[in-house]
């Protein structure tokens, strides 16, 4: 059986359990591109009736699954998307690399502020780390983070989707942990959701109309905070916008090229972009400007 075929497969299955799904390339970001320009405005498909956005294109419908499948033949897997539905899916990504152990990091936020870490279904990923199913509450927007409750732990909310357990990466397969004999996702703990709410907005408060010299740092903090604002249907541009003008002061000299990436890319993925698009968005930005 093709790894194609393979990922349509269970695709399918994770639809018949109420599952969102969209394919998935190799690369772990979605197979389709978009039929947009970037300055169109489109929440999915089925708003334009076109496949390509994304999360956007998740669906549980057989028939419309296997359609966008065909129109990614080079798909290996599946996303499943996240923080959607009466009962959303929200998903915690477990790293376990380059020094980082996202599983006991858990483990210690458990033990510090009192809760269990429920049975609930756990996905194995290719690079040794876990993918921890739970629901959570209806109507609740789950916020999207890399590392923000502790390093090595990533969270997939609204907007967000996890890789599916059938699909195939460069390194190898998504899996259901050997442990697992009934697959049960169970809802998050309270506390655990607490920690990973995001914070209520800073009032907006009037800025004191004076010329100062700005410190370097305020450059940057200025435009994660634009991405990290930036409201549903314009985040990819507001993080191009934000990444060319970042990247012009590292061209300038006036800012480190160490510190942008990694500042734009948290704050996109707060906001509620993929994080490889994220990425993905940032390269093409120091791309244009030549850094």
């Amino acid at each position: 059986m093709s790894h194609w075929q393979h990922a349509v497969d269970n695709a399918l299955q994770a639809a018949e359990r109420g599952f969102g799904v969209f394919p998935l390339s190799r690369n772990k970001v979605p197979a389709i591109a978009s039929p947009h320009d970037r300055n169109h405005r489109c929440s999915g498909l089925h708003e334009c009736g076109a496949f390509g956005h994304g999360v956007g294109d998740a669906s549980t419908c057989p028939d419309i699954i296997r359609l966008g499948f065909e129109q990614a033949r080079h798909a290996t897997g599946y996303g499943i998307a996240c923080g959607a539905g009466p009962l959303p899916l929200i998903g915690i990504d477990l790293d376990r690399k380059n020094g980082v152990d996202g599983a006991s990091a858990l483990n210690r936020l458990a033990d510090t502020h009192g809760f269990a870490i429920p049975q609930t279904v756990v996905v194995c990923t290719p690079s040794g780390g876990f993918h921890l199913w739970f629901t959570g509450p209806a109507g609740t927007q789950i916020p999207n983070s890399a590392s923000k409750l502790a390093p090595g732990i990533d969270v997939r909310g609204t907007r967000g989707y996890l890789v599916g357990p059938g699909s195939r990466g460069k390194t190898g397969e998504y899996v259901i942990h050997p442990a697992i004999t009934e697959p049960t996702v169970h809802p998050i703990p309270e506390q655990l959701l607490q920690l990973l709410m995001a914070p209520p907005a800073p009032k907006f408060r009037q800025p004191i109309q004076r010329r100062v010299p700005s410190p370097r740092g305020n450059v940057l903090d200025g435009l994660v905070q634009f991405v990290a604002t930036a409201p549903e249907g314009t985040r990819n541009d507001r993080l191009f916008w934000a990444a060319c003008r970042a990247w012009e002061h590292v061209r300038d000299e006036h800012l480190a090229a160490g510190e942008v990436a990694g500042a734009l890319v948290s704050a996109a993925v707060g906001a509620g972009l993929g994080e490889r698009a994220a990425e993905n968005t940032v390269t093409s930005a120091r791309k244009k400007v030549g850094v």
